[in-house]
């Protein structure tokens, strides 16, 4: 494995996985598009529902890591926050059935990786450990691998640390649980804020240009942007600055 000048090798990568390892929107997107026909809402532009979505992600996880509620998986996290979306759309919850609900909400289980994530993370894990750090639980991790055919040493993050990101000990704790120490340890993210909060509890940094998770439009964090140890095009690209 080679280094970047004056950088540390890594001893194992985390990963965040949506938008990162996965296309979250396009998936969502799908899904809901059938289900939105399912309930007589064919006319909903179903990509903008699928942003709608996302963007309760962070509000919800807030009250879990401000402590105003009890850890919840993000399982539990996507199903109340399709509830709010839908009230958004003048859709009643009550109305439809739970069992359909249940289904839309893990829409997040079926989503595909980027073309080049399963070459990239083979590459990868022939050299150093590969584990999640993402803020989806286990089984929801474990969904998104079997459907995508993504190969984990461990599947690692939120569930695990009972931390949400961007706290720092969801960062810290995930080295613990490898035995490396917080500078082994590099995070693999599409995203400048999660890697900021990596950079500040210790972590090394691998910046992965996903210009199209959202749609081509512009990421909410660009101004966080700062010159991460490795920035690479994909996966692969990381594969072959590390190893060559």
């Amino acid at each position: 494995m080679r280094d970047s000048p004056g950088v540390a090798v890594p001893r194992a990568l985390a990963f965040d996985v949506f938008g990162t390892v996965v296309d979250w929107r396009a998936g969502v997107a799908r899904e809901s598009g059938q289900f939105l026909r399912a309930i007589g809402r064919a006319e909903v532009d179903a990509a903008v529902f699928a942003d709608d979505w996302r963007a309760r992600y962070q509000p919800a996880m807030a009250a879990v890591r401000d402590g105003a509620r009890d850890f919840v998986v993000l399982d539990v996290l996507h199903r109340e926050m399709l509830v709010d979306v839908l009230r958004a759309y003048d859709v009643d919850p009550g109305s439809l059935d739970g069992a359909l609900l249940d289904d839309w909400a893990r829409a997040w289980h079926r989503l595909d990786p980027w073309p080049d994530a399963v070459e990239g993370l083979a590459r990868l894990r022939a050299h150093v450990p590969v584990v999640t750090l993402s803020n989806g639980n286990v089984a929801l991790m474990l969904a998104i691998a079997r459907r995508g055919g993504l190969v984990w040493d461990a599947i690692l993050g939120a569930e695990v640390t009972q931390r949400y990101k961007p706290l720092p000990e969801a960062y810290t704790a995930t080295a613990a649980i490898l035995g490396v120490a917080p500078h082994e340890l590099c995070l693999v993210a599409a995203h400048h804020s999660d890697l900021a909060a990596a950079r500040d509890a210790g972590l090394l940094t691998a910046y992965v240009d996903r210009p199209m998770e959202r749609g081509g439009a512009p990421a909410p964090d660009r101004h966080l942007r700062q010159s991460w140890e490795w920035q690479v095009t994909s996966l692969i690209d990381l594969a072959e600055q590390l190893h060559g």
